[in-house]
């Protein structure tokens, strides 16, 4: 039997066993009109967020509603500066995929062919294919009555714990305040890349609180090899376990020169942003950052996963500021993962949905179907 054929087998018995309430599907009946709608959303932050090129205190999101027979799947879009993408272009994306592809399919177990056209829409616009790709795998494991980390196999119970991230601030009592915060964690993560003097303060004021676990994000903020080498050193004598994209995502070369005399992991972010750019920075990093705004969502996240392992590189899974709608997607990766910075909708202070939850830290997934959230409101309210 083939694997979609048998997938929809398992959907039709799970449908009609564990979901009486949402419909019934016969067996090979297969056809519905995929529909969707979408609402801008805005995400705010608790803090303003500072990285080495911009400070915002917002987030523009887009969430999406797929609906399918009796079925709804959810998903978002996450638009951070550097991205490109923003309310207008998403939702033009958005209106785009709804007239020119989904009528063209009744049956979302199509995955592959769906997500396929819509990525052939546009070069770029990753963060609206992402909420596609999203609100499509929610749906489809909501038919399948089954969580996508049960889906591809992997143990729950095999979860890294997350970083909680730090921001870069002027003021020592909003450094403190976040520190403060922050002290539930078992890892933090702090943005550097403002220069020697500005880095070094924050490390210490940490320090001067917290004896947790530091991983660092310079954002491409370091400006020469030698430079980063000498705090990558400094750094590893504070109990740092890893450096994210010391330099600019171009410099490849200059990355490979830090990772081959590094004391501590090099890992790409920026430089890595979908599985095509995976196989040039084997070598030059010792692992990859995987973000779905970055990749076009969870198909392509989970082939990025097995390419790195494959490459013999670590994963890493990050998120932009997001609600738990797309961090709870991002999760049902997480058992294939190191290390996950997937904080992003306890950032927020307007989180409009529940989803996974962190338990000391660890990421905890829940058994319910698709990504594993519940909107805190019908979506029209949202």
């Amino acid at each position: 039997m083939l694997r979609r054929d048998f997938i929809r087998t398992s959907a039709a018995l799970a449908a009609a066993a564990a979901l009486p309430g949402c419909g019934q599907i016969g067996m090979g009946d297969y056809s519905g009109d995929l529909t969707m709608d979408w609402r801008p959303y805005t995400g705010q932050l608790k803090y303003s967020f500072t990285i080495a090129t911009y400070s915002r205190t917002f987030t523009p999101l887009v969430l999406v509603r797929l609906r399918w027979r009796d079925f709804v799947g959810y998903g978002e879009a996450s638009m951070p500066q550097y991205l490109g993408e923003s309310t207008d272009s998403v939702t033009a994306f958005l209106g785009r995929v709804s007239s020119e592809v989904l009528p063209r399919f009744k049956d979302p177990f199509l995955m592959d062919d769906i997500l396929s056209e819509v990525d052939a829409l546009a070069e770029r616009n990753t963060a609206a294919k992402a909420a596609v790709d999203i609100a499509l795998h929610d749906l489809v494991g909501k038919i399948l009555a089954r969580p996508w980390w049960q889906i591809w196999g992997y143990d729950a119970t095999k979860t890294p714990c997350t970083s909680y991230t730090i921001g870069y601030d002027e003021s020592d009592d909003v450094v403190n305040e976040k520190i403060e915060e922050a002290s539930w964690t078992k890892v933090v993560k702090v943005k550097l890349g403002m220069g020697e003097e500005k880095d070094k303060r924050m490390i210490n004021l940490i320090r001067a609180k917290l004896d947790t676990v530091i991983c660092v994000d310079a954002n491409q903020g370091w400006k020469s090899k030698e430079e980063a080498l000498d705090m990558i050193y400094w750094l590893s004598e504070r109990n740092v376990s890893f450096i994210e994209q010391p330099m600019a995502k171009e410099k490849i070369d200059d990355a490979a020169w830090i990772t081959e005399r590094s004391p501590l992991p090099v890992i790409a972010d920026e430089a890595c942003q979908r599985m095509t750019d995976i196989p040039r920075l084997a070598g030059a990093y010792d692992g990859i950052n995987i973000k779905l705004m970055k990749c076009t969502g969870m198909r392509e996240a989970h082939k990025m996963a097995d390419m790195a392992s494959g490459l013999g590189m670590e994963v890493m899974l990050g998120c932009m500021t997001e609600t738990s709608v797309a961090v709870s997607a991002a999760a049902q990766l997480s058992p294939a993962a190191k290390w996950a910075d997937l904080d992003g909708n306890i950032l927020l202070s307007n989180d409009c949905f529940s989803g996974m939850r962190l338990t000391d830290g660890k990421i905890t997934l829940n058994s319910l179907p698709g990504i594993g959230v519940e909107p805190v409101k019908p979506f029209e309210e949202l």
